[in-house]
This record gives structure tokens, C-alpha cells and sequence, in this order.
């Protein structure tokens, strides 16, 4: 693999919402995009891995796909992963680590997969392995082939450097995206979100209308390879697409706590101009002058039984205030019960698949604009 080389770059997401990605991945500019399971596939050299990390909101992290080949035992998996042009990729003097995983194949250990191409990397390279090392090299060995990828990222891509503060079970920004782009939003109408916590759906709404990188406060992996030109990432990041959003957002909560909790992540994320944080309980929420636009929450599920019974009088206040109070507002909750949901007493359209979050399973349940 050389440096100015197309190679597959995947962009990993939550099972569930590859689609919802890879609608992202085709609307930021990114050719031919491919959903497959577990994320989306597009084709690209550096430059690409570096945007894709910088502007894609919805994924969890970017492989760059260095290498693939058959590995019918550990001693092909050995001699193959000597014949990688490592060099062009790693540099000698930053410590990896190497995971492996293996599906179906004859090679079965995924530790003792690693271990060989840990020593094929040290022993051609000259780099050291460490437990905490900034650079991960992927190994998945599937159906006996072996692809081998760089995670460019570092740190997973929801972690996008402003939230220093999060309340239980926050959502993650990646996923609040890709639930903000089903239910149709583009940065074009109002978000209120009534039980914001740490208030990642109005940042994260108020971000995509100002048209803020989501990767742009934060240091990622591929920093830490040979094939980074410094010169040309502050190139990519010195892009200014900013602009001033033409609608305001709205978070409220009836905890004080995650009132001041949302207001400084919204200062640090540089969007407190654009949103209005209120102390505020269900009951006495209403829309705020303007267009109508989108209501979106994540609000309490309930874990252990009997939870959800008791989390039923939210739900319905909730319901009873968005019909009595926001006519021609779009409502969507993220929830893991349709009970919860149907207690609301809204119109919801037929749910989305559920999904993973935190052990969980989610799905994400939206109206039309209610009358």
C-alpha cells in the first residue's frame, strides 16, 4: 500500500443505523459510499481518512483497510503479516497494539492471532508494543481471510472534546446524529429537547446548523503515522464552513443540575449563542415564538421491572402536553419499552428497528407534525 493509494476506508456505526450513515457519508461529498453490517464502506486515500474522521457525525470511529489475504494457519498468518509494507503506514519510533478477531475460520485464537502479527510488526518495523499505545492495529479473520486496518481515530469519535459534564446514561453525540438525520432534521428548524440532560440533541442540532466539524476540537490517531502531513491537515481543518444558524434550539429540564451541566458543554462546544437552556417541568413546557420544528428526548426508560410502571405518568404528561400545546410540531422519543411510548398517547409512526445503547436496545419513535 502506498501513501497516495485508494484503499477501503470503513466507517463504523451502531448496528442498526448503517444506512442512516451512509446517507450522511453520501450528502458530505464521499464516493460511492456502501452499507454493509456494522457501518459503511467508501474508497479514498489519507485525505479522505482524515475528512471523514473531521465532518462525519454519525460514526464511531474510521478504519483505514491496509491489507487483506488468506491466513489458513498461524504460520501463513505469520509469513503474510511480514509482507505488509508496515513502513508505509506506522512509524518506527510510536508504540501499537494489535486486537484480532476471528469468525469461521481455521485460524481460531484471535490472541495468539495478534501475538503473530505484534512480532511481525516489531520485527520489520522496529516499533514497540504497549497496552496503552496511541496507534491500534485491527485484525479481523474471517472465512480465512485476514484484513488487517489502522484505527485512525484514537478515541471513539463521539468524544467530540466539548462535554466534560454528562449526567446517567447519556446518549452518544454519534447516535443523537443519526437520530436527528431520521427523523428528517437538516439544520433548517427549531429543536427543543424537554428533558435535555447534558444536552447532546441540542447541541449536536445546533452544531449541524452552524455547520460546525463535529472532529474539530479533538486530536485523533492518524497524527501518529507515517502517512501524516501536518501542513495539509491544518490545510482541511482551517476550512471554515461556518455560518449563523437561521433557527434557535431550546433545552429544558426539570433539574437544575443538568441545566448548568448543558449550558457548559454548549460554551464549550461554541454554540451558547444559538440555544436557550431553561429549568422547566413537563407540565409547563410550550413552543417558543417562531416556526414549529422538531421535539426530541431521550427520557428515562427504567431498567428493573416495576421502573417502567412508575416512569408512566411521565410519559403521559409528556404526551398531553405536546398535543394540548405543539400543533404542528414533530415529536420523537428514544425508548426501549413500546409500552413507554404508547403511554405517551401520540400518533407514532410505525417504530424504527431497535438498536443498541449501553446494554440496551432502542428504538426511535417519531410522528408526523401532530394537528
Amino acid at each position: 500500500m502506498t501513501k497516495d493509494k485508494d484503499f477501503e476506508i470503513f466507517l463504523a456505526t451502531v448496528p442498526g443505523l448503517e444506512s442512516v450513515l451512509c446517507a450522511e457519508v453520501r450528502l458530505k461529498g464521499f464516493r460511492q459510499p456502501v452499507a454493509v453490517p456494522g457501518g459503511v464502506v467508501i474508497r479514498g486515500g489519507w485525505p479522505e481518512v482524515w475528512r471523514a474522521n473531521l465532518w462525519v457525525r454519525g460514526s464511531s470511529r474510521v478504519l483505514a483497510r491496509i491489507a487483506s489475504f488468506p491466513a489458513l494457519h498461524l504460520s501463513q498468518l505469520d509469513r503474510r503479516a511480514r509482507q505488509v509494507a508496515w513502513q508505509d503506514v506506522l512509524r518506527p519510533d510510536v508504540p501499537f497494539r494489535v486486537e484480532a478477531s476471528c469468525a469461521g475460520s481455521r485460524v481460531y485464537h484471535a490472541g495468539a492471532a495478534a501475538e503473530r502479527i505484534g512480532k511481525a510488526i516489531t520485527q520489520t518495523l522496529g516499533a514497540t508494543q504497549a497496552d496503552d499505545a496511541p496507534v491500534l492495529v485491527r485484525a479481523r479473520i474471517e472465512q480465512n481471510i485476514c484484513t488487517i486496518s489502522v484505527d485512525t481515530s484514537g478515541d471513539l469519535l463521539h468524544r467530540r472534546g466539548y462535554k466534560q459534564a454528562i449526567n446517567r446514561a447519556p446518549l452518544r453525540e454519534t447516535m443523537a446524529a443519526l437520530f436527528l438525520r431520521q427523523c428528517g432534521y437538516n439544520g433548517q428548524e427549531p429543536v427543543l429537547d424537554p428533558m435535555c440532560g447534558s444536552g447532546t440533541f441540542v447541541i449536536e442540532a445546533a452544531e449541524i446548523a452552524a455547520r460546525l466539524n463535529p472532529g474539530r476540537a479533538r486530536h485523533f490517531a492518524f497524527e501518529q503515522l507515517a502517512t501524516f502531513d501536518a501542513q495539509a491537515w491544518q490545510q482541511m481543518r482551517a476550512v471554515k464552513s461556518e455560518r449563523t444558524p437561521s433557527v434557535h434550539f431550546y433545552g429544558s429540564d426539570r433539574d437544575a443540575g443538568a441545566i448548568t451541566m448543558s449550558r457548559a458543554n454548549a460554551e464549550r462546544a461554541g454554540v451558547q449563542d444559538y440555544i436557550t437552556f431553561a429549568q422547566t417541568p413537563i407540565s409547563a413546557l410550550r413552543p417558543p415564538p417562531g416556526p414549529a420544528g422538531l421535539v426530541i428526548a431521550n427520557p428515562p426508560y427504567g431498567t428493573r421491572i416495576g421502573d417502567k410502571q412508575s416512569l408512566l405518568p411521565l410519559y403521559s404528561a409528556f404526551g398531553q402536553t405536546m398535543l394540548a400545546h405543539f400543533p404542528g410540531w414533530r415529536v420523537a422519543i428514544v425508548t426501549t419499552e413500546a409500552k413507554l411510548a404508547h403511554g405517551t398517547g401520540l400518533p407514532f409512526l410505525p417504530p424504527e428497528a431497535p438498536v443498541p445503547h449501553g446494554g440496551l436496545r432502542v428504538s426511535l419513535y417519531q410522528t408526523a407534525p401532530l394537528p
